[in-house]
C-alpha cells in the first residue's frame, strides 16, 4: 500500500512504484489517491477517492510448459474428426537444430567484434557490422542446408541497431549467448529513416497509405502497404528487387527504399491468373481439391517459376457471396477487393501446355477458389465509399483475379535464438505503457521480430522487453517453429492494431511455451491455419482476430487476464484495426471475430478453431476473482463449427459482435461444437511432460 506522501524518484509515482513493486514482485498494490490531488498523463477521476488495483493476483496454475517434445515421434495420430496437426512446425515435425547440423560457415563472437565490428557496450551504433556479417554469409553460407546450417554468434553484452537487419540468407542462424547475465541484448532505437516518415493526420499511426512512391507525373509507383507488417528490428524476407521496380528503387530516398524490396514475390508480378475447373464454370478449384487450373495464358516467365517442390501461394478473391457466407452483410464499411482466403502449399506436380496448366499441391484446399471475384455468380464488389485521401483514382471495374503465386525467394532454415530485444523511446515512461491499449509512439511502431515469405524457420529463447509493436508477426509463413520465448510490453498497443503476439497469414506452424506480458492480444488472423498453440502463458486473450483464419488448436495454454486488458483503457491514440473508438467490453481469455465487426478491417473467424484443456480465467472487475471460463478440461471446444460444417456464432441469429456476448453459452447449436471429448492431456502431442 502507498499513500499520497510517499514519492517516485522519477517519472509518475503510478508508473514507479508499478515497475518495483509488481512487475518484480508479481504482487497486487493498491493506490490511495485524494480528491482531486492526481496529476500525470493518465485519466483519472478527481471526484471520488480512487483505489485502483495493478492487477490482483491471478489463481496459481501450472507454469508454462518450456521444453515441450515437440518431435514428430511425440506427436499423437490424427483424431477422427479433427484436423491433422500432425505436420505442425518446422520441418514438417523435424527436431529443431542440434550441435551435428551446424557444418557450415560460423562467424564466432570474436570475429563479429575484431572482423565486423560489432562491439558490445561501446555506445556505437552496431547495425552496420550486423547487417555485414549477413552480408558476408550470403556469399559464405553456398553450401548450407537443413543440416549443415551457418551460424553468426553475437557477443553478450549490449548491442546498439538503429537500422532494421534483414536476415535474407537461407541456413543461417543467428544466435547471442543467452537472455540472462552475460547474455545478447540489442537495443533498437530506430534512427530518422527508419521510423515511419507519415503518420495519419490525426497522429495516431503510421499512414500505410500516403506514405508512397510517385513518378515524375504524380502517379503513385508503390506504397507502404508493401512493407506489410512494417519495419522490425530483424527482418527475415528477401531484399530482392523486381527489375521493374528497380529504377525507382534507385531513386528513391532511403527512407523510401525498402517498399521495393522483396516485390519479386508479390502476385501480382509472380502470379498466375486461374481458369474454370472442367465442368464447374466460375471456380478454379473447390474445397477439398489438390489441383488447381492456370490461365493457360499465364506467360512463360510465371511459368518458370513454378516448380515442383517449390511454394505457391493459392489466393481466392473475395467476393460478395463470400462476404454473405461470413455475415459480414449488409455492412456500411467498405468491402474490400483483395485475396482475403490463402495458404502455402508445396507444389508436387505441374502441368504445361499451351493448352492445359495447372498444378497440384501437397495437402487438399480448405476453401473455394473462384477464377475472379464475379465468376462465382456475385455482384462486383462496390467501389469504396471513403478511399484513402492518397489513393490514386480508379481505372477499371475489371473483376479482381485470384492467383496462383510462386514464393520465388522464400527464405529457408533461419533461426534467431538466445538473445534480448528492446527499442528504445528515451522520451516515454515504461510504466505508462502498461494497460494502456493505445500507441505512445506511432513513428516508432517497429516490431521485434517480422517473418515474411519465410518457411522451415524459427525463433527460440528470445525475450523482447519493450517492442514498438508485435513482437513477433509473420505475414505469409509456413511451417515455423516459435517456442520458448518471453515476450514483455510495446509501447504501441493501439489503433491501427499494435502489441500483438500476432500470427498472421501463417500456416502449419507451432507457437510452443512462450510466455507474454503486457500485450495487447495473442492472434491467429488473415486466413492462419493448421496452427498449434501449446503450452503457453499469457495475460491478455487468445485472439481469433478475423480473416477467415480455421483450424487451428490452442491448447494446453494459461490465460488469466486481468480486469485492466479492456479496449477501454487506453490513454493515447485508442482504438481498433479497423480504426473504430473502444467499447466498454471487457477482454475475455477468448475473443472471436464476428463478420459485422470484423468486416471493417477483414472479415468473419472462419471454422474448425479448436480450443483444449487450457486454464482461463478473467478478473470480471477490479480487485474482484478470476472467473473459470470454457473450464471443461476434456472437452474439445470447436468454434464456428455445427460438428458438420462452417456456422457462424449466435443463438437464433449470428451474433454482429464478440463483445457483450462472451460469456453466452454457443454449445448448444450456436456455432461451438462442444460434442466431442478426449481424456489425453492433449490433442497433439502423446505426452506433455
Amino acid at each position: 500500500m502507498i499513500d499520497e506522501n510517499q514519492n517516485s524518484p522519477g517519472g509518475t509515482l503510478l508508473s514507479w512504484w508499478y515497475t518495483k513493486y509488481h512487475i518484480l514482485r508479481n504482487d497486487p498494490f493498491y493506490v490511495t489517491i485524494p480528491k482531486g490531488t492526481f496529476t500525470g498523463n493518465r485519466t483519472w477521476h478527481p471526484n471520488t477517492t480512487n483505489t485502483c488495483s495493478y492487477p490482483d493476483k491471478p489463481p496459481s496454475s501450472p507454469a508454462p510448459q518450456t521444453g515441450l517434445n515437440l518431435s514428430a515421434g511425440n506427436r499423437r495420430a490424427p483424431i477422427t474428426g479433427l484436423y491433422d496437426w500432425s505436420k505442425a512446425g518446422y520441418l514438417q515435425g523435424g527436431d529443431l537444430p542440434g550441435d551435428s547440423d551446424f557444418g557450415g560457415t560460423t562467424i564466432s563472437a570474436e570475429q563479429m567484434s575484431n572482423q565486423f565490428g560489432v562491439k558490445p557496450d561501446d555506445g556505437v551504433d552496431d547495425s552496420a557490422g550486423i547487417q555485414a556479417a549477413i552480408d558476408y554469409m550470403k556469399t559464405n553460407c553456398t553450401s548450407g542446408s537443413y543440416t549443415h546450417l551457418c551460424k553468426i554468434i553475437l557477443p553478450g553484452g549490449t548491442l546498439e541497431v538503429s537500422k532494421q537487419i534483414w536476415v535474407d540468407v537461407n541456413y543461417l542462424v543467428i544466435s547471442g549467448q543467452g537472455t540472462g547475465s552475460g547474455g545478447t541484448r540489442m537495443v533498437f532505437t530506430p534512427d530518422a529513416t527508419t521510423r515511419y516518415d507519415t503518420v495519419t493526420p490525426d497522429g495516431s499511426r503510421w499512414d500505410q497509405d500516403c506514405m508512397t512512391v510517385k513518378d515524375d507525373t504524380g502517379k503513385t509507383i508503390a506504397t507502404a502497404g508493401w512493407l506489410w507488417p512494417g519495419r522490425g528490428l530483424f527482418r527475415v524476407q528477401s531484399r530482392a528487387v523486381h527489375p521493374d521496380y528497380q529504377t525507382a528503387y534507385d531513386n528513391s530516398p532511403e527512407g523510401r527504399k525498402d517498399i521495393f524490396e522483396g516485390t519479386v514475390n508479390v502476385h501480382w508480378k509472380a502470379g498466375a491468373k486461374l481458369r474454370d475447373k472442367p465442368g464447374d464454370t466460375g471456380f478454379a478449384a473447390r474445397t477439398g481439391d489438390s489441383k488447381v487450373y492456370l490461365d493457360v495464358k499465364t506467360p512463360s516467365k510465371v511459368m518458370a517459376n513454378i516448380k515442383v517442390g517449390g511454394y505457391i501461394n493459392i489466393r481466392a478473391a473475395n467476393t460478395m457471396n463470400f462476404y454473405q457466407q461470413m455475415q459480414a452483410l449488409p455492412t456500411d464499411f467498405d468491402l474490400q477487393d483483395m485475396h482475403m482466403r490463402q495458404q502455402i502449399f508445396q507444389i508436387t506436380g505441374v502441368g504445361n501446355s499451351s493448352t492445359d496448366k495447372w498444378i497440384t499441391i501437397d495437402k487438399p484446399l480448405e476453401y473455394d477458389v473462384p477464377v475472379n471475384s464475379t465468376s462465382d455468380g456475385s455482384d462486383p464488389i462496390p467501389a469504396p465509399k471513403n478511399p484513402s485521401p492518397c489513393a490514386d483514382a480508379a481505372t477499371t471495374t475489371a473483376p479482381y483475379a485470384s492467383k496462383a503465386s510462386p514464393i520465388v525467394d522464400p527464405i529457408l532454415g533461419v533461426g534467431i535464438e538466445n538473445l534480448t530485444i528492446s527499442q528504445n523511446e528515451p522520451s516515454l515512461n515504461r510504466g505508462d505503457a502498461v494497460h494502456n491499449y493505445g500507441n505512445m509512439d506511432p513513428a516508432g511502431a517497429m516490431h521485434g521480430i517480422v517473418l515474411k515469405w519465410a518457411i522451415n524457420d524459427w525463433v527460440k529463447n528470445v525475450h523482447t522487453d519493450m517492442t514498438g509493436s508485435h513482437p513477433i508477426v509473420t505475414e505469409e509463413a509456413k511451417n515455423l517453429t516459435i517456442t520458448d520465448n518471453y515476450l514483455d510490453g510495446s509501447w504501441n498497443k493501439g489503433k491501427g492494431g499494435n502489441g500483438y503476439f500476432r500470427g498472421s497469414r501463417v500456416w502449419d506452424s507451432i507457437y510452443a511455451g512462450n510466455i507474454t506480458r503486457n500485450l495487447r492480444h495473442f492472434t491467429f488472423q488473415w486466413s492462419a491455419s493448421g496452427n498449434v498453440a501449446i503450452g503457453n502463458d499469457i495475460d491478455s486473450d487468445f485472439n481469433l482476430h478475423g480473416g477467415w483464419e480455421r483450424n487451428n488448436l490452442i491448447e494446453d495454454n494459461r490465460s488469466n487476464v486481468p480486469f485492466a486488458h479492456r479496449s477501454a483503457n487506453c490513454f493515447s491514440n485508442c482504438g481498433d484495426e479497423g480504426d473504430s473508438p473502444p467499447d466498454n467490453s471487457n477482454w475475455y481469455p477468448i475473443w472471436w471475430a464476428a463478420g459485422r465487426k470484423a468486416v471493417k478491417w477483414s472479415g468473419s473467424s472462419g471454422y474448425n478453431n479448436v480450443f483444449f484443456n487450457n486454464t482461463m480465467t478473467k478478473e470480471t472487475e477490479p480487485g474482484g476473482a478470476y472467473t473459470p471460463f470454457y473450464a471443461d478440461r476434456t472437452r474439445i471446444y470447436e468454434f464456428g463449427w455445427n460438428c458438420s460444417s462452417w456456422q457462424p456464432l449466435g443463438n437464433g441469429s449470428s451474433i454482429d459482435d464478440w463483445a457483450g456476448h462472451e460469456t453466452e453459452d454457443f454449445t448448444n447449436g450456436g456455432g461451438v461444437c462442444a460434442q466431442k471429448t478426449d481424456q489425453g492431456p492433449s490433442l497433439f502431442l502423446k505426452n506433455v511432460g
